[in-house]
């Protein structure tokens, strides 16, 4: 099952296809980092270790597509290359949304993030993480393993 739901996204990601047009258009208006009640792309949720119980949670992130820009230099002489523009980050998109994600949710723990949704301007990663404190959590086995619990 999780296989089609893989190969629909695909299609969906190619074709542009259905509603997901009136979707990108609500997404863009959006939120720049909100919670979701369940992921949007169930299978690669469930790669990560989504399950629909209490102390996991998805949040979506929106990120800004594109390079960097260093500020021009306002006093002294010009530089003949200025080394403004084309400037590329040492880290990736994803790991960017990752970074911003944990650092506004501190209490919870990071399984794994995938890409939403692209358009000209943004990128869109869900991120699936989980509350160690949480008494669901606690007791799972597969989350206990994962936070390194097991003994």
């Amino acid at each position: 099952m999780y296989r089609q739901i893989g190969e629909t996204w695909q299609k969906v990601f190619k074709d542009k296809s259905g509603d997901i047009l009136q979707r990108a258009i609500l997404l863009r208006k959006g939120p720049t980092i909100e919670r979701i009640e369940r992921p949007s792309r169930l299978d690669k949720a469930r790669m990560y270790g989504y399950k629909a119980k209490e102390g996991v949670v998805v949040i979506r992130i929106k990120i800004k597509a594109g390079g960097m820009r260093r500020q021009r230099p306002t006093s002294g002489r010009r530089p003949k290359h200025l080394g403004v523009l084309r400037m590329k980050s040492d880290e990736s998109v994803q790991k960017v949304a990752e970074r911003r994600v944990r650092e506004k949710h501190t209490n919870l723990k990071l399984l794994g993030s995938y890409l939403f949704w692209v358009d000209g301007k943004h990128r869109w990663f869900e991120c699936v993480m989980i509350d160690p404190e949480h008494p669901a959590i606690k007791k799972d086995y597969d989350y206990r393993r994962r936070l390194g619990l097991v003994s």
